[in-house]
């Protein structure tokens, strides 16, 4: 009889157990879905921006955006944490070492990654932009092997040549019609998001140990709009932009509403990664490439090439197979 209740116990422990990881999965692709739909917003928003003059202009829209877009991030954030009653744990953090960990790689996020990111959806168009910085996990396992010592697996080399791969065919042909040296100059900046998002999640794995990520993300938020908004946009015209912005209702609404997507998003990665563990969820989010596609289709009309659905694939299973081991992610007794 009591074998019996023991044999109950640990099957009723499994089925939480699948249950739990079934939750922490669905988190993830959450989290990927609303990455990818900031995007697509980002976009119609940026659209909705007036037509400026000038050379500048074409620094001064996505920097803009991409303060408004991490700033009232930052700020849902902080109605959320406030409803939680951590805002003094806010201000404790700041004062600490992984505090300030956080805020170095918030501003290699912020406004190296954000503002490249921004910028190399405006110059290359957003399906584009999305697929180069996905190339981020890769960079990040590069760094982690240069500077953390991490060893880099047989595996993880394949999944960064194939991402590489993927890059090269998404960015072989410009869109027809388009402007091939903005097409070009835009995956350049989407590259440097990638480099400063993998640059982040270096520094942010010794800050996060130590605060809580709900707090670690309000942080890098904040201060990555903060700091575009003083000492970016001052030098590029960007508080002119912004300035419209608040005069068009209907503008500053999509960047409010891709600012909250955002803000999930970063909240969804961070629950799936501490259920499913980090790999898992960093490849779950890492979905936000072929979300991002699929949104951009459907309410931007961007042409779906073949060559952007080819290198989307390849990048999406080499991001994969980066983060995540295949045997063990498939074997039995864990939820795929």
């Amino acid at each position: 009889m009591s074998i019996s209740g023991n044999q109950k116990a640990i099957m009723m422990k499994e089925k939480l157990n699948a249950n739990f990881a079934r939750k922490g999965i669905f988190t993830g692709l959450f989290s990927g879905c609303t990455w990818g739909l900031n995007s697509v917003l980002l976009g119609l928003a940026l659209a909705l921006v007036p037509v400026m003059g000038g050379k500048a202009a074409i620094f001064a829209i996505p920097l803009a955006a991409a303060c408004m877009n991490d700033f009232i991030a930052g700020l849902w954030l902080l109605f959320y944490n406030g409803g939680a009653g951590r805002l003094q744990e806010i201000k404790r953090s700041l004062k600490t070492f992984p505090g300030l960990m956080v805020v170095v790689a918030a501003l290699l996020g912020g406004p190296i990654a954000n503002g490249g990111y921004l910028l190399g959806i405006s110059m290359a168009g957003p399906a584009y932009a999305l697929t180069i910085t996905a190339l981020y996990p890769i960079v990040g396992a590069l760094l982690s092997r240069i500077f953390l010592k991490q060893n880099i697996v047989p595996r993880v080399w394949v999944g960064m040549l194939i991402s590489v791969i993927g890059a090269i065919v998404i960015s072989y042909v410009p869109p027809e019609g388009g402007n091939s040296e903005t097409f070009y100059i835009g995956l350049l900046f989407a590259s440097l998001a990638a480099l400063g998002w993998g640059a982040e999640a270096v520094l942010a794995v010794f800050g996060m140990s130590m605060i809580d990520p709900k707090i670690a993300i309000n942080i890098r938020e904040l201060t990555s709009g903060l700091f575009l908004a003083i000492f970016i946009l001052p030098f590029v015209g960007g508080w002119a932009v912004i300035s419209q912005v608040l005069t068009l209702p209907q503008a500053f609404g999509a960047f409010a509403i891709a600012a909250l997507a955002g803000a999930v998003s970063y909240l969804a990665w961070y629950k799936a990664n501490s259920t499913v563990g980090v790999a898992k969820g960093m490849a779950l989010n890492g979905t936000y490439v072929m979300w991002g596609v699929i949104f951009s289709v459907i309410f931007l009309n961007s042409p779906l090439t073949q060559n952007l659905v080819i290198g989307s694939g390849l990048v999406l299973i080499g991001t994969t197979l980066v983060a995540i081991n295949p045997k063990q992610f498939f074997s039995k007794g864990e939820v795929a």
